[in-house]
């Protein structure tokens, strides 16, 4: 059966799919599903522990995203097996399984420490990798370094917060690095050919609408391998609700049909090459403070994400300009 350009392109990710998923992506690798599981190894951040400023990110609500068997009490390996047998009731299809280390920034320690935790992660049976969540001003060379030998045997991956490209928002939002510093990070981690991820919330305040739009040509210009974008939502106890509550005309919220509008447009501007981990952000609505989008789960919006580019005919990149 022969098939056009456009359809070269579509089906050139596997299965079929509109965008480069990220479950596809580790079926090719694997040919099976991998799952992750989420541990929270006790770190904290050098915006919150007084080295670069203290409270955090404005936005930031750990216990908004973490799972309930995530309580850094508890081991690497006990962390892990509970979170297969919780996966395992969710999803009975996964064969392996990647350790998360998610809870704030999971470099922000001495090599020392940071090589007991994740080779107790990496000995655990069905652990085949780990993604190590943290920020760009938390890495280095012997650390990365660290990482690329453990690369040579398992799945390694940096993923890195970066939230916005514009230096002001970062101030803004109590970041504590400067977007200089994130693509500088990325750029060292791909040098060594660990797999590298970033993070980009769309809505921070002060940011138009345009703004964030452009942001595609400059994340589409980094060497990622995945990609990960959230709405912003307002969580319960964070800086930014008192922020959001003083400024209301500072925060630019989407609904979810601008939302959709919004992120269709994007995708068909951004490199095809990066993997699409996630399309949007989804907290318990006990956190919420009413900026989100009621019943909606995440893999619902991804149906429908899926639904919209099918009638539009359109796909990741279709746009993209290098």
């Amino acid at each position: 059966m022969s098939v056009s350009k456009k359809e070269e392109r579509i089906f050139s990710w596997g299965h079929g799919r509109r965008f480069n998923a990220y479950s596809n992506y580790f079926r090719t690798i694997y040919g099976s599903r991998v799952q992750k599981v989420s541990i929270d190894a006790g770190f904290t951040c050098p915006n919150r522990d007084g080295t670069k400023g203290t409270g955090g990110c404005t936005y930031c609500n750990n216990d908004a995203f973490n799972p309930s068997y995530c309580q850094p009490e508890k081991s690497v390996s006990l962390q892990i097996e509970e979170g297969i047998t919780f996966h395992k009731w969710r999803y009975n299809e996964a064969s392996s399984y990647l350790a998360y280390f998610q809870a704030y920034s999971n470099t922000y320690a001495p090599l020392e420490t940071l090589g007991k935790l994740y080779e107790e992660a990496l000995g655990y049976p069905g652990v085949i990798g780990i993604i190590i969540g943290t920020r760009p001003d938390c890495i280095d060379d012997e650390k990365l370094n660290y990482l690329k030998e453990l690369s040579r045997k398992y799945y390694i991956a940096v993923e890195y917060g970066i939230e916005s490209c514009y230096n002001k928002t970062l101030k803004r939002i109590n970041r504590g690095h400067t977007f200089e510093d994130a693509v500088e990070a990325v750029e060292k981690t791909a040098a060594l050919g660990i797999n590298t991820g970033a993070h980009f919330i769309f809505g921070l305040p002060g940011e138009t609408r345009e703004e964030m739009f452009d942001q595609v040509k400059l994340i589409s210009g980094l060497p990622l391998t995945t990609v990960k974008f959230h709405q912003l939502q307002i969580i319960r106890g964070t800086r930014m609700e008192m922020d959001f509550a003083e400024h209301p005309g500072d925060f630019d919220l989407f609904t979810w049909e601008e939302y959709l509008s919004f992120f269709i447009s994007f995708l068909e501007r951004l490199n095809p090459a990066l993997v699409v981990e996630r399309f949007t952000g989804e907290a318990p609505p006990r956190f919420l403070t009413g900026t989100g989008w009621g019943k909606k789960r995440a893999d619902q919006i991804v149906n429908l994400i899926e639904k919209r580019l099918e009638e539009l005919d359109t796909w990741q990149g279709r746009l993209y300009e290098p």
